[in-house]
């Protein structure tokens, strides 16, 4: 089977798709955190300043898809705790529940620790200017949420998408 050569070029000369044709990836930035937290803030805070990265975009018509993978969990039985990510100020979750809800209903007084997390949003942001993606977290009244239990290390990544 040949190899096509698109226009006569070698397939390492190709640095941009067709107009039209989206999707490739113009950028990767990511981070990593492996220090136990936890909150028992009942608003939304950021749930480590080190799970936060910043993107500038290339192009008003660009996506931006993130990814973080954590652990979490909330400590008191019957409790709820929510993650979400925020864009700058704004939550890409829903308001209330945000992108991950738990809620704890372990009555035999073992705690789950450190449930794998992991959420993700393809943000749509029409800008050029650099935007910070960030992991908040809370919890219900009366419970801690914990994340990155046992210094487990979390990370969170921002692709930024052709449009």
């Amino acid at each position: 089977m040949a190899i096509i050569k698109p226009n006569n070029n070698t397939i390492s000369a190709i640095t941009a798709l067709p107009a039209g044709v989206g999707g490739k990836v113009l950028q990767v930035v990511t981070a990593t955190d492996s220090t136990a937290r936890f909150t028992n803030s009942t608003s939304y805070v950021t749930a480590s300043n080190t799970l936060s990265v910043s993107i500038t975009p290339s192009a008003t018509s660009s996506k931006v898809f993130v990814v973080v993978n954590t652990t979490a969990y909330n400590n008191n039985s019957g409790k709820s705790m929510s993650l979400t990510i925020y864009r700058d100020s704004s939550d890409l979750g829903n308001g209330t529940w945000g992108m991950i809800n738990s809620y704890d209903t372990n009555t035999s007084g073992q705690r789950t620790i450190g449930q794998p997390t992991s959420m993700s949003v393809l943000d749509s942001p029409s800008s050029t200017s650099s935007l910070t993606y960030q992991v908040y977290a809370k919890t219900e009244s009366g419970g801690e949420t914990y994340f990155n239990y046992a210094d487990i290390k979390a990370s969170i990544t921002a692709f930024e998408i052709a449009g």
